[in-house]
């Protein structure tokens, strides 16, 4: 019987019933040194730089870069819609790390981060360094996650509202996404469906009031406005038309009816209304901190409720989980922290029986992090894509096939990092003026956040 030792040698151990054969290496060392990735020397690898871009989309795309002193760089993204300056206020915290000591630089600069698009920036840089991390030991970023539970991640469609917001036009909206493939689509209703109906809503607008902050405001205030029970009827009739249309074999969500737009009563109301349609789930019945009312919901509903797009790292989402105050975990991975935490969360949530769904709407380079953290997760339904309608989405990168998309599943790549590179020239075509195209941040260099003390030319 033969053994390899640490040196890659064997030793034949006893067996007087064999005759002894020449020994042949089990390693051959020069082989495998012909495959070590040269590309950085990672205990000398700096960050030298961070440089942004800004897509003009549908909802903007600031994309991030964090360069190195051995020219390896990783790109991410900040929360769409959100602001460049999120991700660039941490830069002089950034520069000169170790980009490896990825946890040591995400403890630090998360403090700095809140919900919704204030958590872009710690999220889009998390994002960045992975990639930088996979690119560095040419790994592809879902085996920092642990491995994959799949080989191909489903998606499920945002579906724009028509311009009619009648049955039909819902109709025509989502077969178009079925049509495209998909098996899993959101579509959304609310308040807005019943203009011009008599008799679906009481009461009308309050006039003389402040728009800045109202969104903030208890549901049932400065709109003054809410649904009759023949609105509630008709908001079902569209749902009740799509699911008629498309059978039952396609997946069905919808959203923007919460959000403090409907009370909690009249949530309720629409819920047990929507009960026989089989949705998948209604997204943000409540607003998004208030878990006593999303489980007052949950609780009263047969429809399951899915939240979490607007919460921050895995502590925002404990009292959503640990309380049972949703069926479904819906992170939005550039608001909860990036690959890591989100892989988190999803782990804590399954702990409760609770599944997650990923909440998505940015460029490409995000959404191949959600497909590595989604490949990652057991208990995953399907990854939100919001950029089906954008011509130049695609042209964003490079190494995203153009049938990236098929029967409604995306491929997990085995490519290290993300998987996709920059393309200079598709974003240069999209920039939102004033943004240039990588341009140097040097304002940024020094602290913008936490103490800072220049020198001590006082302290004596």
């Amino acid at each position: 019987m033969r053994i390899a030792t640490q040196n890659h040698k064997e030793i034949e151990m006893a067996n007087p019933t064999r005759k002894k054969k020449d020994v042949q290496p089990l390693v051959d060392q020069d082989r495998v040194l012909d495959k070590v990735n040269t590309y950085s020397a990672p205990s000398q690898l700096r960050i030298t730089d961070m440089r942004v871009a800004v897509v003009a989309s549908n909802y903007d795309y600031p994309i991030i870069r964090i360069d190195t002193n051995q020219g390896v760089y990783g790109i991410g993204e900040v929360r769409d819609a959100g602001h460049k300056e999120n991700a660039l206020q941490f830069k002089s915290r950034l520069l000169g790390q170790n980009p490896l000591n990825i946890d040591m630089i995400f403890r630090d600069i998360k403090r700095f981060g809140n919900w919704g698009r204030e958590g872009g920036g710690v999220s889009g840089i998390e994002i960045a360094l992975w990639d930088l991390i996979g690119k560095v030991y040419g790994v592809p970023c879902w085996q920092f996650l642990g491995g994959k539970y799949r080989d191909k991640v489903r998606l499920y469609a945002d579906t724009p509202e028509p311009e009619d917001a009648t049955p039909e036009g819902y109709v025509r909206r989502v077969k178009g996404r079925v049509k495209l493939g998909l098996t899993f689509v959101k579509f959304d209703i609310g308040m807005h469906v019943l203009e011009g109906i008599k008799n679906t809503r009481i009461g009308t607008r309050t006039k003389y009031e402040y728009r800045t902050g109202d969104w903030q405001n208890a549901p049932g205030t400065g709109t003054g406005v809410h649904v009759t029970d023949k609105g509630i009827a008709r908001m079902a009739e569209i749902v009740a038309a799509v699911r008629d249309a498309v059978g039952w074999e396609v997946s069905l969500c919808i959203d923007h009816y919460g959000h403090g737009m409907l009370t909690t009563k009249e949530v309720i109301k629409l819920g047990r209304a929507l009960e026989p349609y089989g949705l998948a789930w209604m997204e943000d019945p409540v607003q998004w901190w208030d878990w006593v009312g999303h489980k007052e919901v949950r609780d009263a509903v047969g429809v399951p409720i899915a939240a979490g797009e607007e919460l921050y790292l895995l502590d925002g989402f404990r009292p959503f989980l640990e309380h049972r105050a949703i069926d479904i975990a819906h992170p939005d991975l550039l608001t909860a922290g990036g690959m890591l935490e989100t892989k988190r969360i999803a782990d804590h949530a399954e702990r409760f029986g609770i599944p997650t769904a990923l909440h998505f709407a940015g460029s490409p380079i995000a959404f191949m992090a959600n497909v590595h953290t989604a490949a990652a997760i057991p208990s995953f339904v399907a990854l939100e894509h919001h950029g089906l309608d954008l011509p130049f989405w695609r042209d964003l990168v490079t190494g995203l096939p153009e049938n990236y998309m098929e029967g409604g599943y995306v491929t997990v790549p085995d490519k290290p990092g993300l998987g996709v590179d920059l393309n200079l020239e598709g974003i240069r075509a999209n920039l939102r003026p004033p943004s240039g195209l990588f341009e140097e941040t040097s304002y940024w260099d020094t602290p913008k956040l936490g103490f800072w003390q220049p020198d001590r030319r006082w302290d004596k």
